[in-house]
């Protein structure tokens, strides 16, 4: 298992070269940058974490392209994912504008979304869900997701957790940007300690769904 060193610049510079020139033959002169200095540190990260979060996710660089408008074929970031549950688990991902990390669930739908809502709505479950968000908040984190701009069919306008209510997906993120860190192996600290403060989070929505 290769160690890991930290971001170097050379894959932020690969990423903003690649939103001026996102074309086939851009990627081919320039895939074994990619390579050494975004995905090879990628997986070294995920592997250190893999024995105390789970196996990860290295997501591959191609967009599919088949119903989107916008027809560029490669992504503008190199994400990888540690899961739990469909859609639930931990994050990084690395971009032009840096390195950022987060947790919580990035999609839901059916019944998996009514099973949240109902535990969003309980009054054990869902104000655990808010001191959760709320600690989080005060660590620094970003709540984000998407949300319904209506109050859901079957809930009260006048519930005490309306906000959470109206939530479809849920996520703790936090932004690293260009921190010098980025570039050397004191980011493996920095993601495992933020995943660990993220875990309640991501728990209590693998347990509501489950």
């Amino acid at each position: 298992m290769a160690e890991f060193t930290g971001f170097p610049e050379a894959a932020l510079d690969f990423y903003d070269d690649l939103e001026v020139d996102n074309t086939k033959s851009f990627w081919e002169a320039h895939k074994d940058v990619y390579a050494t200095e975004v995905k090879a540190p990628m997986v070294a990260l995920t592997d250190a974490l893999a024995q105390e979060f789970g196996a990860a996710k290295v997501f591959r660089p191609y967009r599919d392209v088949r119903f989107a408008k916008d027809k560029t074929p490669y992504k503008n970031h190199q994400g990888a994912f540690v899961g739990v549950g469909p859609a639930t688990g931990w994050y990084v991902e690395v971009a032009a504008p840096g390195v950022r990390v987060g947790g919580g669930v990035y999609e839901m739908a059916g019944e998996r979304l009514a099973a949240m809502r109902e535990a969003m709505a309980d009054d054990k479950t869902g104000p655990a869900l808010a001191r959760i968000l709320g600690d989080l908040e005060r660590g620094g984190f970003g709540i984000a997701g998407d949300r319904l701009k209506t109050v859901p069919r079957g809930y009260d306008k006048e519930h005490p957790r309306i906000d959470l209510l109206r939530m479809k997906t849920v996520l703790g993120m936090r932004e690293y940007g260009f921190e010098p860190f980025i570039h050397t192996a004191d980011l493996l600290d920095r993601v495992r300690e933020d995943w660990r403060r993220l875990r309640p989070l991501v728990n209590w929505i693998a347990e509501a769904t489950a």
